[in-house]
């Protein structure tokens, strides 16, 4: 117990050293009146205002370059979700296509084997053979819209490509991809 005690009352002289030092450091500050120590404190102050003005343009600057990269890494996030919904779109366009096709094409194997069993057993049915060749023209047709549709899509890709050529490049016009190829006769 006496330790606690002697510690206590080492504090308190330390304590009392202290107040005396800082009061004594007031006094002296308050009565230097041009002294050097004075004007050394001033300059020293004023140096000591002039870093920390720099330093809170160079923290101003670094947070406006934060605020920069900020706002270009969200505009690339959204540039990519606009292009991983459009792909989606599109894989989605394609998968309808090719659903079709399939579709299609099932059906054409199935009149294609009742064609030739018809035809085995001898007895030709127009029917069929009508039922053939409009299934087959279906099969056709969707196998263009499903090219379309991937044609759509590459063009949608590269559009971003052609549009950054220059203006002196002589633009020729893409051929009509919508429209059958006419036959010279």
């Amino acid at each position: 117990m006496s330790e606690i005690s002697q510690f206590e009352t080492r504090i308190t002289a330390a304590l009392e050293r202290i107040g005396r030092a800082v009061a004594m450091a007031e006094e002296q500050a308050a009565t230097a009146n041009g002294g050097i120590a004075s004007e050394e404190m001033a300059a020293e102050m004023g140096r000591l205002q002039e870093t920390l003005e720099a330093e809170r343009e160079t923290n101003a600057q670094l947070e406006q370059r934060v605020r920069a990269v900020h706002e270009k890494q969200e505009n690339h996030v959204a540039a990519l979700e606009a292009e991983v919904e459009t792909l989606r779109t599109q894989m989605i366009a394609h998968d309808a296509e090719l659903q079709k096709l399939r579709s299609v094409n099932g059906q054409l194997r199935e009149n294609n084997t009742a064609l030739r069993e018809a035809n085995i057993n001898a007895m030709g049915d127009p029917s069929l053979v009508n039922t053939a060749l409009m299934t087959e023209l279906a099969a056709l047709k969707a196998g263009r819209e499903s090219d379309l549709a991937e044609l759509g899509a590459i063009l949608t890709e590269l559009k971003p490509y052609v549009a950054d050529r220059p203006a002196s490049v002589s633009a020729t016009p893409a051929p009509d991809m919508t429209q059958a190829p006419q036959e010279e006769v």
